[in-house]
């Protein structure tokens, strides 16, 4: 059945962006918030708004969530493999060549469809919000990433990505010698101006970026890293790394000329793996952290390579 919630802004409450004041008060994002906003499913005083409007002392505030309906995506017996699963989460290591959501060009065959058909009563708000994805791994870029099974804990976890408390810790081969051991890089870096599917600093609304790099092993014409991004910007880690001259290996966009080679071996992937993912439980409140092994064909590139290997 569909649910009205109604709100008494307290005299102590003013100048908030309504959006941000009921994700404080409902399970729903902000994005959620905005939505029933735009279907006019949210009123202040009996009056539709914007979801910029800014509550004053005594507004009142309602708040209509329709009934759920079917998500309009179809589940798919895709393999999964999984590191752990309760009632409320999972973790999962993703492989490369697996694209987390629907898009032009992938509307069948993604993580989004296989977890409808591994998780049964995966729930939405009214079917207009998936919960599931908290957050999201390149198409081409393997490794952890965690799966909410509930609104509740999606907001739970989406709050943690948003404060950066995650802990995510990453692996990448890059291409070149780097001369430094370690480092921060740090730019503003949004949609390119020139070109809306690529990332640079070119862009019309920069937005913070931070990774701290660390230097694992340098190789003839490469250098494995372990990278901890500190913010999460779409293509954060691979537009930095190109942004010092030293592009992730196989990166198709970033990586310029020659992308998929290094020296006589063939790459046959984006050679950047989601090592490690810690979080808290939002049931628990307790830590948890999981780990992955770099995938096979990441260890055969870098076993290929480590025969010319010149120093550490």
């Amino acid at each position: 059945m569909p649910i009205t919630k109604v709100f008494h802004v307290p005299p102590n409450e003013s100048a908030k962006r309504i959006d941000h004041y009921l994700s404080c008060h409902l399970p729903l994002s902000r994005t959620a918030i905005q939505r029933l906003i735009k279907e006019n499913l949210i009123t202040v005083n009996k009056q539709n708004i914007k979801a910029n409007y800014k509550i004053h002392p005594y507004d009142e505030i309602s708040v209509h969530i329709p009934c759920p309906s079917p998500i309009p995506m179809t589940p798919e017996p895709i393999p999964l493999n999984i590191l752990y699963e309760d009632e409320h989460l999972l973790v999962i290591n993703k492989s490369s060549g697996l694209v987390v959501h629907p898009a032009p060009g992938h509307d069948s065959g993604t993580l989004a469809n296989a977890l409808l058909y591994h998780c049964k009563d995966l729930k939405g708000i009214g079917g207009r919000e998936r919960p599931g994805i908290v957050h999201r791994l390149d198409k081409d870029t393997s490794g952890v990433l965690v799966v909410a099974k509930s609104d509740f804990v999606h907001r739970h976890l989406s709050k943690q990505f948003k404060l950066h408390s995650v802990n995510r810790v990453y692996i990448a081969l890059v291409k070149g010698v780097m001369k430094k051991t370690s480092g921060t890089i740090e730019i503003a870096i949004g949609r390119d101006i020139k070109d809306r599917k690529r990332i640079s600093t070119r862009t019309a609304r920069p937005k913070h970026s931070i990774t701290n790099f660390r230097v694992i092993k340098r190789y003839k014409d490469a250098t494995l890293l372990e990278l901890q991004p500190r913010t999460g910007r779409t293509h954060q880690l691979r537009v930095h790394l190109s942004h010092l001259h030293h592009p992730v290996t196989g990166d198709k966009t970033y990586g310029g000329k020659g992308y998929d080679r290094l020296g006589k071996t063939k790459i046959n992937r984006l050679m950047l793996h989601a090592l490690k993912l810690g979080f808290i439980h939002p049931q628990s409140e307790k830590y948890m952290e999981f780990e992955t092994p770099l995938p096979d064909e990441m260890m055969e590139v870098i076993e290929t390579i480590s025969k010319e290997a010149w120093g550490k």
